[in-house]
C-alpha cells in the first residue's frame, strides 16, 4: 500500500476536455515525494469514460433557460448537466482500502472545489485519523474557504513540491507540522493560519513527474498516446482577468530546453504505444523565439517520421510569432495555432490591460495559411463593464477572417484583479461553482442573455465557415420548418437553421424528436451581427474559399 494518496476529483459540468485533463500536477508532486523515498500512487477520478446525467445545482437554476433543451444541430450548446469520471463512495472506499499516511486532493479550479470538498468529506467520514492536504491554484488563491470544511486539515499555498515532502516528513516522524513552507494550518484555538507563498527558484531541481502513475490508457487519442507538459510557470503579463500575472504571488520561469526535451525522452520510453499528441500547457509558450526554435528542433530529431500533434491549448500571444517560427512549428507538428486576441475594442483592451494584438494576430492568420495550418482566435465576452454590441464587432472581426470563432465566456478567477474589482462593487458571483464560462457567471453590462447569445452567433459562425470549407453556397434565405427529421445529418440540418436565421435572425434548435425550436437570444444583437455582415465577405478556416454574406 503506498504511504501517500494523491486524488484528481470527479467533476460536474456540462462538458469534459478529456486531453486536457491528465493530473500532471500530481504527478509532478508524486515525483518529489518518491525521491524523497515515499511510496505514492494516484487516484484519477477523471480516468473513467462514465459520466452520469445530474440535477442542475440550485445555483444554477438560471441556466434552465439559457439552455432549455437538448439541442441535436451543430449550433448546440451545453446539456444536459453531468457527473464526470468515478464516483465520490468509489474513490472514498478506495482510499480506506490503501490506509494511507497522507491524502492529497487537488483542487485547481474553484468552479470545482465544492467537488474536491465533497470528496474530502466522503474520504473523512470513511479515514478519519488519515489526515488530508488540498492543493492547488484554487487552493493558493482562496486558502480561507478550504480550512473552512472540517474534514480538510491542511491547505498548501502555493508550489506543493517543498511543501507536501515536508509536511509527508513530520507526519511520518511524528514532528510539529509549523515549519512547512506554504502550509494553511489550525492552531490549538482553531484560528487559521496563513503562510507566505513558497515558489520554486529552480525548476530545473525538480525531478521529472511520475507519469507512470497516470493512467495512460485512458488519456489515448486514436490508439495512441498524449503527453501533457509545462516548459515553464507563471506569466510575464498583468492581464486583469488573469491569476496567474507577474503581479501575483508565483513569478514567470522558464525551463532549458535540455530539461524539457529530457521530460519528453522518459514520456517517450513510457510504454510501446506511440505519442500521438503532445500539449504544452504553459501560459507563453513563444516568447524567446530562440528558445522555441531550439525546443522544436529536438522534438523534429524524435519524431522525424511520424511527428504527433502539438497544441499550446492555453494560448499563443500573436506578437510573440513570426514566420520562420510558424513554418518551424508546422514542420514539428502544429496543426492549429490556438491565439489568444481577447478583444479588438480600445476601451476594453485598456480594462483588460492588453496591447491591441489585431495586426499580429492578421499576421498570424497569413502564415498559417502558408504552413497549411488552422487556427482559432479567442474572444472574451462578457466581462465587467464590457459593452456586448463590442463583442458583436470583435465576433465579425473573426467571421471575416480564416480562423474558427473561440467565445469564452469571463468568470472572475480567484487571486485576478477583476475578481477584486466584482467583489468591491458587488458583482461577484455567490457561489464558486458558477465561476466557469458555462455557467454564465455575470449579469453586469452584458447580461447572461447576451452573453449566451454571443455564445449561439460563435456557433453560428463557424458553421458558416463549415460550410465556405465544404465548397459549397450559403443557403438561400428561407423560414424555418416546425420539423426536421431528427435522422439528418448535423450538415444538412445546420443548413436549414441556418437558412432560417438569414430569413429571420432567428437562432433555433432541434429537439431528440425532431421539433425545430427557437433559443432563448438578444434580437437586438442577432439583428446587429446580421447588419454588420451583410454584403461582406466571410472566410472559411481550412480553405481559401470565401463567400458573401446575403443582403
Amino acid at each position: 500500500m503506498p504511504d501517500i494518496l494523491l486524488l484528481q476529483p470527479p467533476i460536474r459540468d456540462f462538458y469534459l476536455t478529456r486531453k486536457r485533463t491528465q493530473p500532471y500536477g500530481l504527478a509532478c508532486l508524486a515525483a518529489c515525494l518518491r525521491t524523497a523515498g515515499f511510496s505514492v500512487a494516484i487516484l484519477d477520478g477523471l480516468a473513467s469514460r462514465k459520466s452520469r446525467i445530474r440535477p442542475l445545482p440550485a445555483e444554477m437554476q438560471h441556466l434552465r433557460a439559457a439552455y432549455p433543451h437538448m439541442d441535436l444541430s451543430p449550433l448546440a450548446l451545453f446539456y444536459p448537466f453531468r457527473h464526470f469520471g468515478y464516483s465520490l463512495d468509489h474513490m472514498a472506499q478506495r482510499v480506506a482500502d490503501a490506509s494511507p499516511l497522507l491524502v492529497g486532493i487537488s483542487a485547481n479550479f474553484s468552479a470545482y472545489a465544492e467537488e474536491a470538498m465533497a470528496l474530502a468529506r466522503r474520504v473523512k467520514s470513511l479515514c478519519p485519523q488519515v489526515p488530508l492536504v488540498v492543493g492547488g491554484h484554487h487552493a493558493t488563491a482562496l486558502p480561507e474557504a478550504l480550512m473552512a470544511e472540517p474534514a480538510v486539515d491542511f491547505v498548501i499555498c502555493g508550489e506543493g513540491e517543498a511543501a507536501l515532502v515536508a509536511l509527508a516528513t513530520a507526519l511520518k516522524q511524528r514532528s510539529p507540522s509549523g515549519e512547512v513552507p506554504g502550509l494553511a494550518r489550525r492552531a490549538a484555538d482553531g484560528a487559521i493560519h496563513l503562510p507566505a507563498v513558497p515558489v520554486v527558484a529552480d525548476l530545473e531541481a525538480c525531478p521529472p513527474p511520475a507519469l507512470d502513475l497516470i493512467d495512460q490508457r485512458f488519456y489515448q487519442r486514436h490508439g495512441k498516446r498524449s503527453i501533457v507538459i509545462t516548459a515553464s510557470r507563471g506569466c510575464p503579463f498583468d492581464c486583469s482577468y488573469c491569476c496567474m500575472t507577474r503581479k501575483g504571488p508565483l513569478p514567470y520561469r522558464r525551463r532549458s530546453v535540455a530539461s524539457v526535451l529530457a521530460e519528453l525522452d522518459l514520456g517517450i520510453a513510457l510504454d510501446k504505444t506511440p505519442v500521438g499528441f503532445i500539449d504544452f500547457e504553459d501560459e507563453h509558450l513563444t516568447l524567446d523565439k530562440a528558445w522555441c526554435h531550439a525546443l522544436l528542433e529536438g522534438i523534429v530529431a524524435r519524431f522525424a517520421h511520424m511527428p504527433p500533434e502539438l497544441r499550446a491549448m492555453n494560448g499563443l500571444y500573436p506578437p510573440s510569432l513570426d514566420r520562420p517560427l510558424v513554418a518551424h512549428m508546422a514542420r514539428a507538428g502544429f496543426k492549429q495555432l490556438n491565439l489568444a486576441l481577447a478583444s479588438t475594442t480600445p476601451a476594453q483592451l485598456r480594462r483588460f490591460n492588453r496591447p491591441d494584438a489585431s495586426a499580429a494576430f492578421d499576421r498570424c492568420l497569413e502564415w498559417a495559411a502558408a504552413e497549411g495550418l488552422d487556427a482559432v482566435g479567442y474572444l472574451i465576452v462578457g466581462a465587467l463593464d464590457q459593452n456586448p454590441i463590442d463583442s458583436v464587432r470583435d465576433l465579425v472581426f473573426l467571421a471575416r477572417r480564416r480562423v474558427l470563432a473561440g467565445i469564452s465566456v469571463f468568470y472572475p478567477a480567484p487571486g485576478s484583479r477583476d475578481y477584486a474589482r466584482c467583489r468591491q462593487r458587488g458583482h461577484l458571483p455567490t457561489s464558486l461553482r458558477l465561476l466557469r464560462s458555462s455557467a454564465l457567471p455575470m449579469d453586469h453590462a452584458t447580461r447572461r442573455r447576451q452573453s449566451v447569445t454571443l455564445m449561439r452567433l460563435g456557433r453560428l459562425t463557424n458553421f458558416i465557415k463549415a460550410v465556405i470549407d465544404a465548397g459549397d453556397e450559403l443557403p438561400v434565405p428561407s423560414l424555418c420548418p416546425a420539423w426536421v427529421d431528427p435522422k439528418l445529418d448535423r450538415y444538412r440540418m445546420g443548413r436549414v437553421l441556418l437558412a432560417g436565421f438569414l430569413a429571420d435572425q432567428l437562432v433555433r434548435g432541434v429537439d431528440s424528436d425532431g421539433r425545430v425550436y427557437r433559443q432563448p437570444v438578444d434580437p437586438h444583437l442577432c439583428r446587429q451581427f446580421h447588419e454588420a455582415l451583410r454584403g461582406r465577405p466571410l472566410r472559411g478556416v481550412s480553405t481559401a474559399h470565401a463567400c458573401v454574406y446575403p443582403n
